[in-house]
């Protein structure tokens, strides 16, 4: 068995200058170093693709970050996408493909705000392009002038599933979590269950339902300094021990 599990994390793929560049922001690879104790592993989306199957069969999880991109609203629907939404073609290509693959391989993965997105339109479901217009729903996403602190704060609270995977390291059916999306879950994909919803309804979290595999996506962003926070540190810590049992079963 591996001293660390090896943790893939798809980059984004964007401009640094004038320089194509694939960028993972500093928050996320410190979130798998302090939260899972694993080695991150940056995943590059290129065309052409590299071998999913090769890149997943050495890994032990799979982590989809957040990103200030979106996924292209032709993956789930006939939609136009509205003008000022930023799109990675590159990401969408690869993570979309790389979901299912690990699911059916068996590869632990968490995923976070726009990887929650990512999820549920590769397994089959839809998004809602802008949660904040449709009627019912609450304004989600972050004050953009705020700086870090406040934008990661606590926003609102979000609701447990008491048989899911989530409840136990709350220990309540309650908690406050963060909030910095536009984009929300319209139709949850078939195979997943629901582990959170915030309380105008909107789905914040899931898992799949299949006891043999391992998924969680949450809408808001754990590892935003996960030491100083037991709930997000706990989703790492359950992630990891996922991660270690795939590692201890090669």
């Amino acid at each position: 068995m591996r001293q660390q599990p090896w943790i893939g994390i798809p980059a984004d793929s964007k401009e640094v200058g004038i320089h194509p560049s694939q960028v993972v922001g500093d928050e996320y690879v410190k979130a798998i170093i302090e939260g899972v104790e694993g080695l991150p592993l940056i995943l590059p989306s290129l065309d052409p693709r590299l071998d999913l199957t090769a890149v997943l069969s050495m890994l032990d999880g799979l982590f989809l970050t957040g990103a200030q991109s979106n996924v292209e609203p032709k993956r789930y629907s006939r939609e136009s996408s509205y003008a000022g939404n930023l799109h990675d073609p590159a990401r969408d290509e690869n993570t979309l493909k790389l979901i299912p693959l690990a699911l059916e391989m068996g590869v632990p993965v968490l995923a976070v705000c726009r990887g929650m997105q990512e999820v549920n339109v590769a397994l089959g479901g839809t998004l809602h392009q802008k949660v904040h217009e449709v009627d019912g729903f609450h304004d989600h996403r972050e004050a953009d002038a705020a700086p870090l602190d406040i934008r990661y704060s606590p926003a609102h609270p979000v609701r447990l599933n008491p048989t899911g995977l989530l409840w136990p390291i709350a220990g309540s059916d309650e908690v406050q979590v963060n909030s910095l999306h536009g984009q929300g879950v319209r139709e949850l994909a078939p195979g997943l269950k629901v582990e959170a919803r915030a309380n105008d309804g909107l789905v914040e979290g899931f898992s799949v339902e299949r006891d043999d595999r391992f998924l969680l996506a949450v809408q808001w962003h754990p590892q935003w300094r996960p030491k100083q926070n037991h709930f997000y540190l706990g989703i790492f810590q359950v992630f990891a021990a996922a991660c270690r049992e795939r590692a201890a079963a090669r």
